[in-house]
């Protein structure tokens, strides 16, 4: 890192704060390391990043102050309303700046999410690091400025007033994340809730599996506890779930209740290794959505942006497919690229997977993991068209969802608010000609009836195929928070 002594500029004026009274000035923060978080709520790389900010927060308390400088990727996160929703959502305790425009972005000449501007507290810039993973470099660097501050006798004046603006939110469920529908019930990872809600079609809570706050506990229904859990899939009486914010995959015993981890050690992986002997040593990253074929439990790494499987009758964990680079490359398993998969549908002797950072539909033959690109050009086409093809575009769609009987793969086309359809064979587009939708996440097919996460609107609808008519379901005997 630069040793050469900068002052740290201003923020840009005009530009919208969120979590405090009133704009945030450097110049007053002397005494406390100022970290400058760049970041984009779209990405998976900057959501670890607020996971490693939040342990820093909680170890250095007032004397670190994080500010988030939100420089959005796509048109629909410049929309402050949106960006408060995610802020809720994941959540940031922390000032938070949206900078549509990248002022803020060109004044410190950064040129990557995330990026980390560390400031020390006479207000000098020490260095730029780029790149999530930064947790440990960061505290050492945070120690070292710190005791030079108490030798120096700098100390903060007074602690920054915060002020957040909580969710509107009067629903049985928080930010749901994905949805899973059979015959006789639905199941919803409750995500903002940290815990997995089991209903009839009709609404009726029947079962909730997850104590309400954030951890990794083994147990009995509402003893045991997930982290931001997604993708779910039924196979007989397991019910087995991606726990994303553990980086595990746990599974549900429907007939007593226990919860169970069955792969993922707790920790954020990275490229340690490609096969696991034992899945529950493993290292996972991010792991999103689900899908089953003949013994192998598929796995969308959203963090690794590769997809997974596990062998289930030996517990080996292997990686399928993807390199890890993030990016849109087609062929065969090894040398291919995928952009944050988070979604999967099994459809024959194929995975239908929505690539959200490429706004791209992919499908992956299971016999060898070939991969082709059905629709999506790459990390930077994205946009709201239907057509054919090339002609199509995709904002950050989050899952699929695969009728057999009408080769269509149906498509949560989140940053667009809608569901679209994608003919397979001539590769066509179209929209569903409804309203009510905000950032769904997840989507699952049963007869006649799609059932949709109506993730920023927390609560889930169901639309008849046949009629069109979308409606929220009202759940009731809602249990105590």
């Amino acid at each position: 890192m630069s040793q050469e002594r900068i002052k740290a500029p201003e923020l840009a004026d005009g530009l919208e704060w969120f979590n405090v009274i009133e704009p945030v000035r450097i110049a007053d923060q002397r005494g406390r390391v100022v970290l400058l978080d760049f970041w984009t709520y779209s990405s998976i790389n900057c959501m670890h990043t607020h996971h490693d900010l939040r342990h820093l927060e909680d170890k250095f308390g007032d004397r670190l102050l994080v500010i988030s400088i939100h420089s959005p990727k796509f048109p629909h996160e410049r929309v402050p309303a949106n960006l408060q929703k995610a802020i809720n959502r994941y959540p940031v305790r922390h000032p938070v700046v949206n900078d549509p425009s990248f002022k803020t972005w060109k004044q410190y000449n950064i040129r990557a999410w995330p990026s980390l501007i560390f400031i020390d507290p006479d207000g000098y810039i020490v260095g730029l690091l780029a790149g999530e993973g930064r947790r440990d470099q960061l505290e050492k660097l945070i120690e070292k400025a710190l005791r030079k501050a108490a030798e120096d006798m700098v100390t903060p004046d007074r602690p920054l007033a915060l002020e957040r603006k909580p969710e509107p939110n009067n629903s049985s469920l928080y930010f749901p994340g994905k949805i899973l529908a059979t015959e006789n019930s639905i199941y919803i990872s409750d995500s903002g809730h940290n815990r997995i809600v089991v209903i009839n079609h009709h609404g009726r809570i029947n079962r909730v599996f997850g104590m309400n706050s954030a951890g990794m506990l083994d147990g009995f229904t509402d003893s045991a506890a997930f982290n931001h859990p997604n993708g779910m899939v039924k196979v007989k009486d397991a019910l087995y779930v991606a726990d994303t914010g553990n980086h595990a995959i746990r599974r549900i015993n429907l007939v007593n209740g226990e919860v169970e981890t069955i792969a993922g050690n707790g920790k954020q992986g990275r490229y340690e290794s490609m096969r696991y002997n034992d899945a529950r040593t493993a290292s996972l990253n991010s792991p999103w959505d689900l899908a089953y074929d003949k013994g192998y439990l598929y796995i969308s790494m959203a963090g690794q942006h590769q997809i997974w499987r596990l062998h289930l009758s030996n517990n080996v964990l292997e990686r399928f497919v993807g390199t890890g680079r993030e990016d849109l490359t087609d062929g065969v398993a090894s040398n291919s690229a995928l952009a944050q998969p988070s979604g999967l549908a099994l459809g024959g002797n194929a995975l239908f997977v929505s690539d959200a950072e490429t706004s791209a539909v992919r499908i992956v033959r299971i016999p060898d993991g070939k991969i082709n690109t059905l629709v999506g050009e790459g990390l930077f086409e994205f946009g709201d068209r239907d057509g054919t093809g090339k002609e199509v575009r995709l904002q950050y769609p989050l899952d699929v969802e695969f009728s057999e009987a009408d080769n269509i793969v149906y498509i949560a086309d989140s940053f667009n608010n809608k569901i679209k359809l994608l003919d397979i064979t001539t590769k066509a587009v179209h929209s569903l000609e409804f309203d009510g939708l905000y950032e769904p996440s997840g989507i699952s097919l049963h007869k006649n009836f799609l059932w949709i996460a109506n993730t920023n609107n927390h609560c889930i609808g169901r639309l008849d195929l046949q009629s069109g008519l979308y409606e929220t379901l009202e759940l009731n005997e809602p249990i105590d928070f």
